[in-house]
């Protein structure tokens, strides 16, 4: 807090104002009076016809006084000592009123009766304010005289002015303890300087009497936060955000161009997904496999490891929290726990008489969970000791499933339309009812929002804090058959993407709902679209064309070697003709 005046000494001021509030934090009082903007000097206001404006602004929203009042505490602030008295007294309107001023200099002074008595002449009009602060400022009165050993002194303050303003017991009792053991028990207790204790008040007092510090600071940051957050395609940096223009972006910040075409897949592409660290995408298929693709330094991928050993088509995969290790789930059949440095098979989960369907990691990394062709939720350990078992309607045959990550909660399918979200130590139940087939989920990255996909070629968003609520509904793709996943993405999580039965990639504003791009490029459904969580520039989706895009942004130039076979990139469709190939 505070700026250039930090190292202007108290009794170079002109004026005591939000400056000293912070400059003076070392500081245990002041010879000097505190002028205030009244008293230094005979404040006059604008001769322009402007001065007589209650309201400035092209809508009549800003309060003329608050607006000025609020840029001369910012030029304290800043340390524009004599920029701020200047506007003060052209402008007619006053920082603070003289009997503040008059109760800040009276607690720099140590004079702690007189300061109190200012207390009810500053405009306070509730009663619990004016103890409070009388608290803070006989608390100071009270270490300044232990410190002073004045003991028998600061017991009387203590007894007789403190204790009677019944706000704060517990304090009250640490205060006697600093009596009884005066060190080192005052120091872990004890209040800090009178700049400090100036400092504590400004904020209790109402903002009218003394404007908060960096107040204009945090309304200018609210209108930046405003403009990036209606921008339908903010997704870079917000060091890009300039006070001399409103902020809009183009549409070139949103990955919309094919910058690779991954053909390793020998039948549909079902799943895919990025590590939590961007380095890795894996990926699986109706071919019985899963593939680990490697990303390089110029964003290229390449097959890493292909994971083989699945006798049924592979209908999902989830990454360790480290992203260490991979888990792969068979339809029906088994799930594998993959070491991704080797690709080598750690362990095999399974059950006897039942299928897995579903898999996901507890957020430590030391168990693993997984839904059940008998629609019941199995956590294991990573040897494949079960350790907890969640029996009855708790997931489908074909069920997503996910865990929050404080461990608390498992999210899972358990009805055509319903979500079930049960708390794994109480088993308390809550649900999210949709009144069509839900087909698919996926949870924000902070745990606070769901994703749900509907038969009926909807997404709903909803705030799964507290009781479930629809925050957001994304139109415009199509569903009639299969399950198309979503996700979101982008910087912060601010857009969502699914695939599409139609053979498109469509990406949503998230909180505006405005679809912003349809991507053209694939021949065959698209089930799955997975963003990048490291870069916000890069988006894959897994395709029945048995294919698996990589899209980027339109201004990336292609700079490494294609992971096909043919050695051939595509873009939309077409041919990319700027594409730099590189061969060995």
């Amino acid at each position: 807090m505070g700026g250039v005046g930090d190292e202007e000494p108290a009794l170079k001021r002109i004026k005591l104002s939000s400056i000293g509030l912070v400059a003076l934090s070392n500081v245990s009082s002041s010879k000097e009076p505190v002028r205030g903007s009244s008293s230094g000097f005979m404040a006059r206001p604008l001769s322009s016809p402007e001065g007589d404006k209650q309201v400035i602004g092209s809508r009549g929203l800003i309060k003329r006084e608050e607006f000025v009042r609020i840029i001369s505490k910012t030029l304290y602030s800043l340390g524009y000592r004599k920029s701020g008295e200047h506007l003060e007294e052209e402008s007619g309107i006053p920082l603070h009123t003289s009997a503040v001023n008059l109760l800040m200099q009276q607690i720099l002074d140590g004079n702690w009766d007189e300061s109190v008595a200012s207390l009810h002449k500053i405009g306070l009009e509730d009663e619990s304010i004016v103890r409070s602060a009388s608290f803070l400022i006989l608390e100071q009165k009270f270490f300044e005289l232990l410190d002073g050993e004045k003991v028998t002194e600061a017991l009387k303050t203590l007894r007789t002015e403190i204790t009677p303003l019944c706000t704060n017991s517990s304090r009250i009792h640490e205060l006697t303890s600093c009596v009884v053991s005066p060190s080192p028990r005052r120091n872990t207790v004890r209040v800090g300087s009178r700049s400090k204790l100036l400092e504590e008040l400004q904020k209790l007092f109402p903002p009218t009497i003394m404007i908060p510090e960096k107040r204009l600071e945090h309304l200018v940051e609210q209108a930046l936060i405003s403009q990036r957050e209606s921008c339908p395609f903010h997704n870079s940096s917000d060091k890009e955000i300039s006070l001399y223009s409103d902020h809009h972006c183009g549409k070139d910040q949103i990955p919309s161009r094919t910058s690779q075409i991954l053909e390793a897949h020998d039948d549909e592409v079902w799943f895919v997904q990025f590590s939590h660290n961007g380095k890795y995408l894996a990926s699986a298929s109706h071919d019985r496999s899963a593939i680990i693709w490697e990303i390089d330094g110029n964003g290229g991928l390449s097959v890493k490891h292909r994971l083989s050993g699945h006798q049924r088509p592979v209908s999902s995969v989830s990454w360790s929290p480290n992203d260490q290790e991979l888990l792969t789930c068979g339809v029906e059949e088994g799930i594998r726990r993959w070491d991704v440095s080797t690709g080598k098979c750690l362990q095999i989960y399974e059950r006897t008489g039942a299928g897995l369907v579903s898999c996901a990691w507890f957020p430590t990394g030391k168990y693993i969970l997984s839904g059940i062709s008998d629609k019941s939720i199995c956590m294991w350990e990573l040897d494949g000791k079960e350790v907890e078992s969640w029996k009855g309607q708790k997931t489908l045959k074909i069920s997503d499933l996910e865990i929050t990550g404080d461990g608390e909660e498992i999210i899972s399918i358990c009805k055509d339309n319903a979500v079930l979200l049960l708390n794994r130590e109480t088993k308390d139940e809550r649900f999210i009812e949709e009144y069509q087939t839900i087909t698919s989920f996926s949870l924000s990255k902070d745990n606070r929002f769901l994703l749900v996909n509907l038969l009926n070629q909807e997404i709903h968003l909803w705030n799964i804090e507290g009781d479930p609520k629809i925050v957001g509904k994304y139109k415009g793709q199509k569903r009639t058959r299969f399950i198309v996943r979503s996700c979101f993405g982008g910087l912060k999580q601010g857009f969502i993407a699914s695939g599409s039965e139609d053979s498109q990639v469509y990406i949503w504003h998230r909180s505006s709902e405005k679809l912003i791009e349809v991507l053209p490029g694939h021949s065959g459904a698209v089930n799955c679209v997975s963003w990048n969580p490291a870069n916000p520039h890069m988006l894959a989706s897994a395709s029945d064309d048995r294919t698996i895009r990589i899209w980027g942004l339109n201004c990336m130039k292609v700079m490494y070697q294609n992971a096909l076979t043919n050695g051939t990139h595509y873009c939309n469709g077409g041919n990319l003709d700027e594409a730099k190939l590189i061969f060995n």
